[in-house]
């Protein structure tokens, strides 16, 4: 069996022929006219320098653009067409810069592929805890309700109430992933008006008043604002905004706290509203994850506070939907503080100008 000569071989075989033809073709061209001037033989030594040159550079950028190219059509690190307008010359540095950028490429999104696998089997793990609570409970009464507790008027009203909570609950839970679906694919549509948000918020703790009172927490502004704050946004929206962050503030505060509200000027046509309270706080390694669906930093799996998990996760849509920023900032065992930012109306950046 015959053994192949190495591609290098043949390229380097090939290239000493055509030198080797062209010295011969100039040194016959030399011999015939006897050119034996010194000027002359100079003459010749530099068009044999000069087709070697040529004929070695042709050689080698036809070797490496060849193979190089495969190396691109391989990894699809580049389009063919990028090749057709410009030679590949024999500097290897671009190829390398390019391998590398490539490889490093490929590693960040592994990397980045390994991080959405453990987000998605936690996603996938906590929405199947949060459906099959429910789901057991609402199952749990009815069968009993079918096994004979029907007949008992008491029972049959209690277990019903309580089949009808469970199900509310896996309504609010699958309508809150309908709205983060839609906020995350832009399908849903924002009604923007200008509203003052002083009076929105003073709506909010009216609505959440009994629900404080129950942990005796206190919902108040930073201070008296006698004028309104004119801002240009969905209200609808932003009072849900404002519902969530009230609503966990409540949930995680400590019995007799303060949940307070700040509305400050920005720049000329911002606003930034602050929603702080004096809780439990966040600890600095669940920070990054708070705006997760169904992420809690509680992992005990306690739900006696209710709550579909995707609160904060519908506020950072919201916001940023408005195109607009969210920040928290938090203390273990002192306290958070949620802001976010609002664009002025143009009556009322007008008058700061």
């Amino acid at each position: 069996m015959k053994t192949k000569l190495k591609k290098s071989y043949r390229f380097a075989l090939r290239s000493s022929g055509m030198v080797t033809l062209c010295a011969t073709i100039a040194l016959c061209v030399f011999f015939y006219f006897e050119l034996n001037s010194p000027l002359y033989i100079f003459i010749f030594i530099g068009a044999i320098f000069a087709f070697s040159f040529f004929i070695i550079q042709y050689r080698v950028e036809n070797f490496i653009y060849k193979r190089v190219k495969k190396i691109y059509d391989d990894v699809s690190l580049l389009e063919s067409t990028s090749f057709q307008d410009q030679p590949v010359t024999t500097d290897m540095r671009t190829l390398t810069e390019e391998i590398e950028k490539f490889a490093n490429n490929k590693k960040l999104e592994i990397e980045t592929l390994k991080v959405r696998e453990v987000y998605r089997k936690e996603f996938l793990g906590n929405v199947s805890h949060e459906l099959k609570t429910p789901l057991f409970t609402v199952q749990g009464y009815i069968l009993t309700l079918l096994d004979g507790a029907m007949n008992d008027k008491t029972i049959r009203k209690k277990y019903l109430s309580r089949a009808s909570k469970g199900v509310e609950r896996l309504i609010y839970i699958v309508r809150d992933l309908d709205m983060i679906t839609k906020l995350e694919t832009g399908d849903l549509h924002l009604d923007y008006e200008d509203f003052d948000i002083i009076e929105l918020v003073q709506g909010v703790f009216d609505l959440m008043e009994m629900k404080a009172n129950k942990k005796k927490i206190t919902l108040t502004f930073d201070q008296d604002y006698k004028e309104p704050t004119l801002v240009h946004a969905d209200r609808e929206r932003i009072q849900q905004v404002l519902t969530n962050l009230i609503v966990n503030s409540i949930k995680y505060g400590k019995e007799g706290g303060t949940t307070e509200i700040s509305i400050e000027n920005l720049i000329k046509n911002k606003v930034i509203v602050r929603v702080t309270d004096n809780g439990e706080g966040i600890e600095k390694q669940n920070i990054p994850r708070l705006f997760e669906r169904f992420y809690r930093v509680d992992k005990s799996g306690s739900r006696k506070e209710g709550g579909s998990g995707l609160g904060l996760s519908i506020v950072k849509h919201i916001i940023e939907a408005h195109k607009e920023k969210i920040y928290v900032e938090s203390v273990f065992g002192v306290g958070s503080e949620f802001s976010f930012t609002l664009e002025k109306t143009q009556k009322a950046a007008k008058v700061e100008i």
